[in-house]
């Protein structure tokens, strides 16, 4: 057996004699063309993947191209991430190249094929999953990949970029309850998302260490759209009075916008009568009417970072696959004390030293 191959190191040739294929053939594999039966591109690919197979310079046909993979592009907090990889692909003479493909959950099967044949620099991912089969095609062909706020908790050797999801979920909650209000109503995002799961459980964990309910008529999961935000808030409004929260914490700005919608549906003042909070900071709470009370989440910085992780991915080992960044809370003006005939509501608690996250001081815009 040959040096090279007794290190892992492997050439075209040799992966072309052991699959049984000529070298155009593995070419192709390589570069994502479709011409290649199924059964040959798994045993071409699995033997790249063996061989920890690398490519030792880009062609130079090849564009500098950054990928952003959205399972959406229509939200406000895309056009935050959109700007923070731009920052940096700007500052390394690359360019951006926007996919809108597949489900929250992971990319549509023909990205795949797709992102081979542009051979981007790296991809960020977006709320998603990266299936088995995607990443051993990624790494064999040296395409560096990062995920923001993943949708699943993701493997040790995936990196990711989030945030603190939980204690953004505490901290709203928390001032809310030092407001005075004892029913606070959540609205989160879809229940098979992490993010989702981790504001719910800072709510959860407020309300607990308050000595404070949250029945299951309080708790809705929603889509982190204004519609989903208006129906959920909408069936909690329709509860009868002594259930009827005096505060809503949307798990999202735009939710939040569809809770002040319903709000006023019902003829109910903002926040005299109901006090909301979102979540993002995307520039249209401090817009809105009242000004909306929301958690900071760092989406540009979040994405910034993403970005330089992949251009150190292509020449090093990470030393951290997990970075998360610190959310904060805005107060404005959608949160206020509950009306004078809501129950007098007891103080927060302080929190433990087992609490996970220490929680930032909220800021107040006038």
């Amino acid at each position: 057996m040959r040096d090279d191959e007794e290190l892992g190191r492997i050439t075209l040739a040799q992966v072309a004699k052991k699959a049984g294929v000529s070298i155009s053939t593995v070419s192709k594999v390589l570069n994502g063309r479709q011409d290649v039966a199924p059964p040959t591109r798994i045993k071409v690919e699995r033997l790249l993947e063996t061989h920890a197979y690398r490519r030792t310079a880009r062609s130079s046909r090849e564009a500098p191209l950054i990928e952003i993979v959205f399972h959406e592009l229509d939200s406000m907090w895309a056009l935050e991430l959109i700007r923070g990889v731009e920052n940096v692909a700007k500052a390394n003479q690359a360019s951006v190249v926007l996919t809108e493909s597949g489900t929250r959950h992971s990319p549509s099967p023909d990205w795949i094929e797709g992102v081979l044949q542009r051979r981007p620099i790296g991809v960020v991912l977006v709320f998603s999953a990266l299936p088995q089969s995607v990443k051993q095609q990624l790494q064999a062909r040296s395409i560096p990949f990062v995920i923001i706020d993943p949708a699943g908790d993701p493997e040790p050797d995936v990196p990711s970029v989030g945030s603190a999801n939980w204690t953004g979920g505490l901290a709203a909650t928390r001032h809310l309850i030092e407001l005075g209000h004892r029913r606070i109503g959540i609205i989160t995002g879809p229940e098979d998302m992490l993010c989702s799961l981790a504001r719910l459980d800072g709510y959860r964990s407020a309300m607990g260490m308050a000595g404070l309910a949250t029945g299951p008529e309080l708790v809705r999961f929603g889509d982190f759209h204004v519609e989903g935000g208006f129906d959920r808030a909408t069936e909690m409004l329709a509860l009868p009075r002594p259930q009827r929260p005096t505060a809503i914490f949307a798990g999202s700005d735009l939710q939040a916008l569809g809770v002040l919608e319903a709000a006023r549906v019902n003829g109910l003042r903002v926040p005299h009568d109901l006090s909301v909070v979102g979540y993002d900071d995307v520039q249209v709470a401090r817009w809105s009417s009242p000004a909306l009370t929301t958690v900071h989440q760092p989406l540009r910085q979040m994405a910034e970072e993403a970005a330089q992780m992949l251009l150190r991915l292509r020449t090093e080992e990470p030393s951290a696959t997990r970075l998360e960044l610190a959310t904060s809370l805005v107060v404005r003006n959608s949160t206020a004390p509950p009306p004078e005939s809501a129950p007098e509501a007891p103080k927060a608690t302080k929190a433990t030293k087992a609490t996970p996250q220490t929680v930032p001081a909220a800021r107040t815009e006038d």
